[in-house]
């Protein structure tokens, strides 16, 4: 990566700020340029190495935003903090990239961008879903190839999921919007394993079971069971949205898999390292009836061998949240989060929303700091 990789907006701001990789949307770098930053960003699409990163914070650097594809911990934010840095933002709601505990140590804020990749992947866990449950990769792949030579009774036969029972491994924010749109969309009955009981979740659907129930119809149910097993295997479809840490890495391995149903279907938009990817492409080649999609990968951008040559496997580039809106948000939180700190503002406060933060005229406040309670950091004050 040559410097010529790297472009400044705003140079005679009196900050600076590092930003690895260009983001989309112009109001991210509006907010920086009215936090008086000068703003330096990777315009180019390798990802960016540590020392590469290391590099370009040099000797004086107030704060940087970086990428999930990037490993941030006690060699970037040594350097950060050598060169004056005050605030890191990760460009993701999930930050198993970062090591919040040696950012602490150095005194370094860390923020993410919650709130506003919900309904986005959600919906993608949807779709991946149905691609997988009806075929659809398959189906085109074909078509595309003139195979097709006309209708047929037994041609690309997939899983109807109308009534179905949809398995949820964790279920915060966006594993219970996944879990209501399958009950609503498709009046699916919902089983999930959490650490914490969803009540909200489950009396939604009990509501909503209730209005299905007054017009005549069949009612669905929202149950928390006690272990993945059980949820693996009373599920027809099986979709996860955990947090990656070290009681999740490899959760779906070789036995969990075949404790599911052999025509069941895995989706995985959380990230790859929950699923042993080995496992799954053996058990996908011994089952092809059983069917998987996934979003993210163990080795990312990498994949293990096998996986794609597998037909019963759809598979997709990280774009759970590739929409306009949701992408543009982020970057508008990330950069929130860095003005605010430099800024001197407190911090907003997950519970508040941080939808306030994408209108006009919003808080001079960091949206989403993770470690502002371990720091001492104000509150925003209003």
């Amino acid at each position: 990566m040559a410097a010529s990789d790297w472009k400044t907006h705003n140079p005679s701001g009196s900050k600076r700020v590092i930003v690895t990789k260009e983001l989309p949307g112009a109001r991210w770098l509006e907010i920086l340029t009215a936090a008086d930053c000068s703003v330096d960003v990777n315009t180019s699409s390798d990802v960016a190495g540590t020392e590469q990163i290391k590099e370009r914070i040099g000797t004086g650097c107030d704060g940087a935003i970086g990428q999930l594809t990037e490993t941030w911990g006690d060699e970037l934010f040594s350097a950060l903090k050598k060169a004056g840095g005050k605030v890191y933002s990760n460009y993701a709601v999930g930050y198993n990239n970062v090591d919040v505990s040696s950012a602490s140590k150095h005194g370094i804020p860390v923020g993410n961008t919650p709130g506003v990749l919900t309904e986005t992947t959600a919906e993608m866990a949807v779709a991946l879903t149905f691609a997988a449950a009806r075929r659809v990769v398959e189906a085109d792949g074909f078509m595309r190839s003139g195979k097709y030579k006309g209708w047929l009774p037994g041609l690309f036969l997939g899983e109807l999921l109308s009534g179905k029972t949809v398995g949820v491994i964790g279920c915060g924010r966006i594993g219970s919007t996944y879990a209501r749109m399958m009950a609503e969309g498709f009046k699916a009955n919902i089983v999930y394993f959490d650490r914490h009981s969803n009540e909200e979740l489950e009396k939604y659907i009990a509501d909503y079971s209730k209005l299905l129930e007054s017009r005549g119809k069949a009612s669905v149910t929202c149950r928390r069971v006690d272990t993945v097993e059980e949820a693996l295997s009373a599920a027809d479809v099986v979709s996860l949205h955990p947090v990656l840490d070290d009681s999740t890495f490899h959760l779906i391995n070789e036995e969990r898999l075949a404790a599911m149903k052999k025509n069941a279907i895995l989706v995985n938009t959380s990230r790859g390292p929950i699923v042993d990817e080995q496992a799954l492409v053996a058990h996908c080649r011994k089952n092809p009836d059983f069917r998987a999609a996934l979003d993210v990968f163990e080795d990312e951008p990498e994949m293990k061998p096998g996986l794609k040559d597998l037909p019963n496997v759809v598979i997709v580039p990280h774009i759970a949240s590739a929409t306009r809106w949701t992408r543009e948000a982020m970057a508008v939180l990330a950069a929130s989060n860095v003005a605010g700190i430099l800024g001197g503002h407190g911090v907003w406060g997950e519970a508040k929303g941080v939808s306030p933060f994408l209108g006009e005229n919003p808080p001079k406040a960091a949206p989403s700091i993770i470690n502002a309670e371990r720091l001492g950091l104000k509150s925003f004050a209003g």
